[in-house]
């Protein structure tokens, strides 16, 4: 029986930005999301543009590698796309999408990648991964040069090293035919999902909730729930054989959804390419977003840069501990100083002495030492002067302890 499929497709402009640079299609055999960047008047353009053409392939295919072959050129049209409309309108200059979609062929799909949106398979209760990031920190994970567990805390974990845009002529693209399989859930989403709600949610999510469009909300509410500083787009494509299955109307979110705008006066602060894609891992308002090529000279000088900036840090951290501890020394050598002002008489070996320093005891550091033993014999005492010395007598300056010396010495046993 050929397996069918419904589907869902939200997009949330967030809580942090003013624009929604996401752009979203769920159609009868295609489903593609796109994250833009640019800035203000840039990602919208950039994954519209992308995605109003890649929605032409939305058609029956005799095969999945006809499929495939039509969503791979249908993204390098989009890329030339980009490019000429940034010939034309200058002030776009640096804009650019990340694109991932699958095509529907009977029993299998074909799929297209490029960039760090992502897509997932629900195949009975496991949740996969299909797409590779094609990030400066993934790079480094494949290379083994950091853990997966440092790159969900690297500084520079969402540089982009792939997208479409105005940079690369013919950028490389991932694609691959894949079987699917009826109960099969396929979730297409940009990292505005990935990057703040954990696998564990999203496979909650995914397979507790019957309905594509109620998991396809869930999972945006739970975005949102993270503060969701970026925008998040999410599509779910259900693989269902039953006889009665029905396609959806076509479904088209985010900034692919309204007519294009290109607003010529708007104030962008100058780009430089290469430059930096950077959205943030915890919920902060998010910057524009820039591009690095990818290419093994420039990721080397990325790595070498990195080891730079550790070096400094640790030279920082360095620093910053070794003026603590000055400040330490110096605020303990003050305080050690001040005790030294201060004098007590007391009991040593049997004899009433004089100690210079305070009573109490810091740890194992005494605060106190002996100044002057004298020859008065703690016996030599009446019992109450000498608990009275056993006990300690505080003493203003060193006259004052003579003076008491000399009292004790005044009442004391002839």
């Amino acid at each position: 029986m050929t397996t069918t499929g419904k589907s869902a497709a939200v997009s949330h402009v967030g809580k942090v930005r003013s624009n929604n640079q996401d752009s979203g299609y769920a159609g009868q055999y295609l489903f593609v999301v796109a994250d833009g960047m640019g800035g203000h008047a840039g990602g919208d353009v950039a994954s519209a543009i992308a995605v109003k053409r890649i929605t032409e392939t939305d058609r029956a295919y005799s095969s999945p590698h006809d499929a495939e072959f039509a969503l791979r050129t249908a993204l390098l049209a989009a890329n030339s796309l980009l490019a000429e409309t940034v010939f034309e309108h200058a002030e776009l200059t640096g804009m650019g999408t990340t694109v991932s979609g699958i095509l529907r062929v009977n029993n299998q799909i074909a799929l297209a990648h490029i960039g760090d949106s992502r897509i997932y398979l629900l195949r009975g209760n496991v949740l996969t991964q299909v797409t590779a990031d094609h990030t400066f920190v993934q790079r480094l994970v494949d290379s083994g040069r950091i853990t997966a567990e440092e790159a969900a805390v690297h500084p520079r974990r969402s540089v982009l090293m792939r997208v479409l845009g105005d940079v690369d002529a013919s950028p490389e693209i991932d694609t691959a035919v894949l079987d699917t399989r009826s109960g099969d859930r396929w979730l297409l989403c940009s990292d505005g999902l990935s990057s703040y709600v954990t696998d564990d949610k999203m496979h909650l999510a995914l397979s507790t909730i019957p309905a594509a469009q109620s998991a396809a909300e869930r999972l945006v509410r739970d975005s949102l729930d993270q503060g969701a500083p970026d925008n998040v787009t999410v599509i779910i494509v259900d693989i269902d054989d039953s006889a009665d299955s029905s396609h959806l109307p076509p479904v088209t979110v985010g900034s692919a959804a309204v007519p294009l705008v290109f607003e010529n006066d708007v104030v962008r602060r100058p780009l430089r390419l290469p430059s930096l894609l950077l959205h943030p891992l915890k919920a902060s308002p998010p910057e524009d977003s820039h591009f690095e090529p990818e290419s093994d000279d420039y990721l080397t000088a990325l790595i070498q840069e990195d080891r730079r900036r550790e070096v400094r840090r640790q030279i920082g951290w360095l620093a910053f501990i070794v003026i603590v501890a000055g400040l330490i020394v110096a605020a303990c050598a003050i305080g050690y100083e001040f005790t030294q002002r201060h004098y007590f008489v007391g009991a040593e070996n049997g004899r009433v002495t004089i100690f210079q320093g305070v009573q109490q005891d810091l740890g194992p550091i005494s605060l106190s030492h002996v100044y002057r033993s004298t020859t008065l014999q703690l016996d030599d005492l009446p019992l109450y002067q000498r608990d009275t010395v056993e006990a300690t007598i505080n003493a203003d300056s060193i006259e004052d302890a003579e003076r008491i010396i000399e009292q004790l010495k005044s009442v004391g046993t002839p």
